[in-house]
């Protein structure tokens, strides 16, 4: 019997498990020897637990930093390295393969065929070409017009395991007590607690097979709500990927988005209302000329504040999402729109009052604007952006985030919060488009 290829697979506590566990495990042609983590904070130095890793792993397996790469090669003997995360350029993509390749092991991208796994109900994917480009409003859109037509939907939403793993292997979230329950990130909560608002369930975790057999009990339809610009878990009967006029030419630069963009049904071109019209073309155009067989939907992401009277002729500091300025490539979001739009005198770079890890995001992200991404992945990074808002001397604190941050951390100075919906405004109608889901869902009740 020949040896198992020796294998690493690159990730960031994601699709790197998910590969695994549709893949690798128990597949005896294969060993693992490795996962490498990258882009979240204290991931590496862990182990992925061995009740997910399964029988041929009794003793788990170890997470290391991808700064170790070469070593681990070298070390292992490794011959194929995986890679699986998502929100990367192309030439980054590639300068990681070179990396691997001078090693002598063969680099590796795994496809929708290996990993998708089919649901017994009728699935809508949503996806992006990167993070940060509108995709939580429209999961509401879409569990708007489908809760409208009599459906229970349950809202699957891409990992983001940064807790005890063997604990996180299936999450189910119907209140926000569970969020509290389950030690929720605030990047976490930023996802759910949307969800939870609007009366949606919402299920997570590490193993994705296990999360859809749970979910498929308590739904009519399954929501693939996806992160960052990764491409669906699931087969979908309705793929939906958003593009933005904000970065144009990004649907052609960045993987796993052109992938997306590949799969789509639908493509919807959102952030109209914010983004030149010359962008806006030249989304278009990419989009159809990567796939000419998707329907194009332009729409708009209106704003609004709670309180924009202070903001107004005041001082603000913006908080915004945390992985759609960092990983995301964002210079600003939502908060900082919000805060011109309602006419703040001043939107104060945060530089001078940034503490720890806060301080290094600035360092490490050298793009952002002045703006405070809302880095919160362990309770220690929390307090710092604690800190680092009441250290600012302004007026008001504009939270851009999903979430109501106030109910997270104490921020001291006045703060309102920025919402933003998903209006459609030309191109194939959502309702329209769900017909068909509509129809099997109901068939199937």
């Amino acid at each position: 019997m020949a040896e198992p290829i020796r294998v690493i697979i690159m990730g960031a506590a994601g699709r790197d498990f998910h590969n695994f566990n549709t893949f690798f495990r128990d597949n005896a042609a294969y060993k693992v020897v490795a996962f490498t983590a990258t882009q979240i904070p204290d991931i590496e130095g862990r182990l992925y637990p061995a009740s997910l890793a399964g029988k041929l792993y009794p003793d788990g397996i170890p997470i290391h930093a991808e700064e170790e790469l070469e070593e681990l090669i070298q070390k292992f003997d490794v011959q194929q390295v995986v890679f699986a995360y998502s929100d990367t350029y192309y030439n980054n993509l590639m300068h990681k393969a070179s990396r691997v390749l001078a090693q002598g092991a063969d680099f590796r991208l795994m496809g929708f065929h290996e990993t998708a796994i089919k649901s017994n109900k009728p699935v809508v994917a949503i996806c992006a070409v990167r993070t940060g480009v509108g995709k939580s409003q429209t999961t509401r859109r879409v569990v708007d017009i489908l809760r409208k037509e009599g459906l229970k939907v349950a809202a699957i939403r891409h990992p983001m395991p940064y807790g005890d793993l063997a604990k996180q292997a299936v999450q189910r979230f119907a209140t926000m007590e569970d969020l509290d329950k389950e030690e929720c990130t605030i990047e976490e909560r930023e996802e759910y607690a949307p969800h939870i608002e609007n009366g949606t369930l919402v299920f997570a975790g590490v193993d994705y097979e296990a999360i859809l057999r749970k979910a498929e009990q308590e739904a009519d339809v399954i929501l693939w709500d996806g992160g960052n610009n990764d491409f669906s878990f699931y087969k979908a009967d309705l793929y939906i990927t958003l593009a933005d006029p904000h970065r144009p030419g990004h649907e052609a630069m960045y993987f796993p988005g052109e992938v997306n963009v590949r799969l789509a049904d639908a493509i919807i071109i959102n952030k109209c209302d914010s983004a030149t019209q010359e962008n806006i073309d030249k989304v278009a155009k990419s989009c159809h000329e990567i796939n000419p067989k998707a329907g194009i939907i332009y729409a708009d992401s209106p704003m609004t504040a709670d309180n924009p009277e202070l903001i107004k002729g005041k001082r603000v500091l913006v908080v915004e999402d945390g992985p759609t300025l960092t990983h995301g490539e964002m210079g600003y979001g939502a908060g900082y729109l919000a805060a011109k739009q309602c006419g703040a005198a001043e939107i104060v770079d945060p530089r001078p009052y940034a503490v720890g890890s806060l301080k290094a995001t600035f360092d490490k992200w050298a793009h952002l604007g002045p703006i405070l991404p809302a880095m919160g992945y362990s309770e220690k990074q929390c307090h710092e952006l604690q800190e680092t808002i009441a250290n600012a001397d302004v007026d008001t604190v504009v939270v851009g985030t999903p979430i109501d941050l106030a109910k997270v951390i104490d921020i001291k100075q006045p703060s309102t919060r920025i919402h933003y919906d998903l209006a459609e405004k030309s191109g194939p109608s959502l309702v329209d488009l769900l017909q068909p889901i509509i129809k099997a869902a109901k068939a199937g009740k």
